[in-house]
């Protein structure tokens, strides 16, 4: 890619405390919660990450959606996004010819997760919602976020970014 979001980098881990020299800040012993603390001691950033990037892939795994199609996936039996809804985003984002979709259903928003083919060569996370964002991997890196206001903002600037990621043979991070 060679985009300034391909590489890993302490700057776009956003778990991890920066100082001035972009190096970890040293931390004095919290006064409570020592024992969360401790119990992150020899965290492994890779694998988090990949851990994040593994979630949405079990998705495909469960619903297996059709080539250049959409599957939906309900959280909760009673609570559902209203169908018009649910319509009007599918309608909304493209999902490649080869590639794939799922829309999870958490009752009051929905994820949108699209990836081309191979399956999690590039993939990207849609939430719409009262939080909505944008995020997109390539290669299992994490590569780009964009939040929005709300719903229609969302599902207004999302088609775009989902081209750029996953239609382009070229894709560049915007930061």
């Amino acid at each position: 890619m060679g985009g300034k979001g391909d590489r890993p980098s302490i700057e776009n881990r956003w778990w991890v405390d920066q100082g001035k020299d972009g190096k970890p800040l040293d931390r004095p012993p919290a006064q409570f919660g020592n024992r969360f603390f401790h119990t992150a001691a020899g965290f492994n950033q890779d694998r988090a990450q990949r851990r994040l990037t593994d979630l949405n892939l079990k998705w495909f795994d469960e619903a297996q959606p059709e080539p250049g199609g959409w599957a939906v996936l309900h959280l909760l039996e009673r609570q559902r996004v209203p169908p018009q809804r649910v319509d009007k985003v599918k309608a909304a984002l493209p999902v490649p010819r080869d590639g794939r979709g799922i829309l999870v259903d958490s009752g009051d928003s929905l994820r949108a997760i699209i990836t081309g083919a191979p399956i999690g060569e590039r993939l990207v996370e849609v939430r719409l919602g009262d939080e909505s964002s944008f995020d997109a991997w390539v290669r299992g890196e994490w590569v780009r976020e964009v939040i929005f206001r709300n719903f229609d903002e969302g599902l207004r600037r999302s088609p775009a970014l989902v081209r750029e990621y996953l239609m382009t043979t070229r894709a560049q991070p915007i930061c």
